[in-house]
């Protein structure tokens, strides 16, 4: 099972929805692009694609010419991030990476400021909005320092490890998918929003090229709504077998100890320790297979439910309720 079959919260089609309502852009046009519709949008647990959230963001861009996606006091005309990247590619290190990052964006980018700050031991890079109420659900805030990681950690082909992510808002009604877009502890209500990281890779070059660049701009930003490993070590690797194997249905806890070497009571304890449970994590990759089954057309429900290792549609079809809010004959319809 590939680890690319994982699904997004909804919310951030909604507030892309909300923007676009603010701005007399037609938002029917964006779920279209992404094949959403309004029905869905009720159901706030609901979850969607990544391919759907980066076709519905692209069309964003597009129609208003905003990389800021109307969420900014000025836009950010569309363009200006692969300007900014065709000049990052050709940074010496990390370092650079960053300090080109705040210059250019706080000389084209009147909606924000960037701050890079290095101590002896830790680097802060900071984002302060010049208007914030533009931005009432925070998802430019959420965006932002999300590719403010995710773009120098591909330039330099690993992960940068944050200390922890600064949030200028109160813990939102979804906080749990921040454990999906930052690989830290995420503090809230803070001054200023806020990527925090050691100083020990700084000096590590950029390996990536133009070449590479150009395939990494056309994919834009579907990449950086793909899940990353950013869990604790035996989530990540409970997570990293079940995503792998062929067969989800009869993976057990105990074929996952015995991979990893250690005791079922053992891994039980770990996950626990952890803050989750075999079953939680096998349950989130059975709903993101779900979700990517149906939405192709071709698999009947009834295929799914026994890939997914339901004795039957109608236990596959309260599972998937439980998880989403809505059947999956509803889902897939919609």
């Amino acid at each position: 099972m590939s680890s690319a079959r994982h699904s997004v919260s909804i919310h951030f089609a909604r507030t892309l929805v909300a923007a676009a309502k603010r701005n007399d852009i037609d938002h029917q046009k964006l779920l279209r692009f992404a094949g959403l519709n309004e029905q869905m949008l009720e159901n706030p647990g609901l979850r969607i694609t990544p391919d759907q959230l980066s076709r519905m963001m692209q069309e964003m861009w597009r129609v208003s010419d905003d990389e800021f996606m109307c969420m900014g006091s000025h836009p950010s005309r569309h363009g200006v991030f692969t300007l900014m990247a065709k000049q990052a590619v050709r940074c010496r290190n990390l370092r650079a990476v960053y300090h080109h990052l705040g210059h250019f964006y706080n000389l084209v980018a009147d909606a924000l400021n960037l701050e890079l700050s290095i101590t002896d031991d830790e680097v802060r890079f900071s984002m302060r909005l010049t208007d914030p109420d533009r931005d009432p659900d925070c998802t430019l805030r959420e965006f932002l320092l999300l590719l403010w990681h995710r773009f120098p950690s591909w330039l330099i082909g690993q992960r940068v490890p944050l200390k922890y992510v600064s949030l200028d808002f109160p813990e939102p009604a979804h906080n749990a998918e921040h454990r999906l877009m930052y690989p830290c502890t995420a503090k809230y209500d803070q001054p200023e929003c806020a990527l925090v990281f050691g100083t020990e890779m700084l000096d590590d070059p950029v390996v990536q090229t133009p070449r590479t660049l150009s395939a990494y701009l056309r994919r834009a930003p579907l990449d950086w709504f793909k899940r990353q490993a950013y869990y604790q070590a035996y989530t990540r690797r409970v997570m990293d077998y079940l995503e792998s194997g062929e067969e989800l249905a009869t993976t057990s806890m105990d074929e996952i100890a015995e991979e990893l070497h250690v005791t079922s009571r053992t891994l039980r304890r770990k996950l626990a320790d952890e803050g989750t449970s075999f079953q939680e994590l096998k349950d989130d990759v059975r709903r993101d297979a779900a979700i990517h089954y149906l939405s192709q057309p071709s698999i009947p429900i009834s295929q799914i439910a026994r890939y997914l290792g339901f004795s039957e549609p109608a236990a596959f079809t309260r599972a998937f309720k439980q998880w989403t809010g809505v059947p999956p004959g509803i889902y897939r319809r919609s």
